[in-house]
C-alpha cells in the first residue's frame, strides 16, 4: 500500500522558527515503504527498554460497553454459558419486571477488560542519531511491553514512513526494536504523513480510549502543514526530543489541536516519567 501526496513543490506557507532550520511546508511526495529486520538488535538496547517498561505506571482505561470479557475489573453482565457468579440484586430487579425470565435476564458478575487503541509514531529521520535513537528504542520497547494486551500500532517516519506493526499483530518488543533499529537514519522530516497513516489505523479499530503518541524533534521540513491532520485525531500526545535541534512551537501547536499533552525528553532516562504523565493527564 502506498500513500502519495501531490508532486513536490514549495507551498506559500514556508517559514522558519526560532531555534530551528525547518524550511517550511511543502507538497513533496511521501511513500509507505517496507522494512526488513536486520536481526542485529543490540543487547544493551533490549535491556534498556525492559528497564524503562518496569518503571511505567500506566493506569487501566475506563470500562465501556464494547469491552471484551476476560481478565479485568468485575462487571455485571447478562448471563451466558460458563458464567457462574450471579449478581443477586440486579437479577431480582430484572425478575420483578419479568416473572418468566429469559437467560439474558439473569445478571452475572464477570471480569471485563477494555482494549485501548494506541498508535506510536516515531521519528527516524536523519536528525535522529545517538541518544535520540536510544530514546526511541526505549519508548517502543516500553509501550510494546506495557500494552501487550491492547491494540498497538507502530509507525516510523522520515520523509517517507514504514508501518512496523498494525492493530491485531502480536509482535514482541524485541522484534519491534529490531525493525526500528534496522531503519537507517535518513531523509527529511515529514510529520504530517505518519499522522495520516495513524488516523487510518484508528478508523479501522474504533475504541473509547484511542490516541496517538508522536516522538519527534518536530523539525518538520517536508510535506504539508501537519496541524490539520493532528486536529482530526481523537487525541495526539507529543513527546518532544530536546537532545538536539527541535521545534517546541510546532510541538506545542500539534498537541493543542490534537487535544493532548506535550511532554519533553532529553535522554532515555526521561521516558518512563514522560509516558506516565501522558497516561495520567
Amino acid at each position: 500500500m502506498v500513500f502519495r501526496s501531490r508532486p513536490g513543490r514549495r507551498t506559500g506557507h514556508a517559514r522558519t522558527r526560532p531555534g530551528g532550520t525547518a524550511e517550511g511546508f511543502t507538497d513533496e511526495a511521501a511513500e509507505l515503504v517496507p522494512v526488513e529486520a536486520s536481526g542485529a538488535l543490540d543487547a544493551s538496547v533490549r535491556a534498556l527498554a525492559r528497564q524503562i517498561a518496569s518503571r511505567l505506571m500506566i493506569p487501566r482505561p475506563k470500562r465501556d460497553a464494547r469491552s471484551q470479557r476476560g481478565a479485568g475489573a468485575l462487571a455485571s453482565m447478562p448471563y451466558r454459558r460458563g458464567s457462574d457468579e450471579i449478581d443477586l440484586d440486579k437479577t431480582i430487579e430484572m425478575l420483578a419486571e419479568r416473572p418468566v425470565p429469559d437467560d439474558e435476564d439473569i445478571i452475572v458478575r464477570e471480569r471485563v477488560r477494555t482494549r485501548r487503541a494506541l498508535v506510536l509514531v516515531v521519528d527516524a529521520s536523519g536528525s535522529m542519531k545517538g541518544e535520540r535513537i536510544r530514546t526511541a528504542a526505549a519508548v517502543v520497547g516500553a509501550l510494546a511491553g506495557e500494552l501487550a494486551h491492547d491494540d498497538l500500532a507502530v509507525i516510523a517516519f522520515w520523509s517517507d514512513a514504514a508501518v512496523l506493526q498494525t492493530f491485531g499483530q502480536q509482535q514482541s518488543p524485541d522484534r519491534l526494536l529490531d525493525l526500528l533499529t534496522s531503519i537507517p537514519a535518513r531523509g527529511l522530516t515529514n510529520v504530517g504523513f505518519p499522522l495520516e497513516l495513524a488516523a487510518a489505523e484508528l478508523r479501522a479499530r474504533p475504541a473509547q480510549d484511542a490516541r496517538v503518541i508522536l516522538l519527534s524533534d518536530c523539525v518538520h521540513n517536508a510535506g504539508p502543514d501537519p496541524r490539520p491532520l493532528a486536529a482530526r485525531l481523537p487525541r495526539l500526545d507529543v513527546l518532544l526530543d530536546l537532545s538536539g535541534e527541535h521545534d517546541e512551537e510546532l510541538a506545542r501547536e500539534l498537541s493543542a489541536v490534537g487535544k493532548g499533552t506535550l511532554q519533553t525528553v532529553t535522554t532515555h532516562r526521561d521516558v518512563a516519567t514522560a509516558l506516565t504523565r501522558i497516561f495520567t493527564t
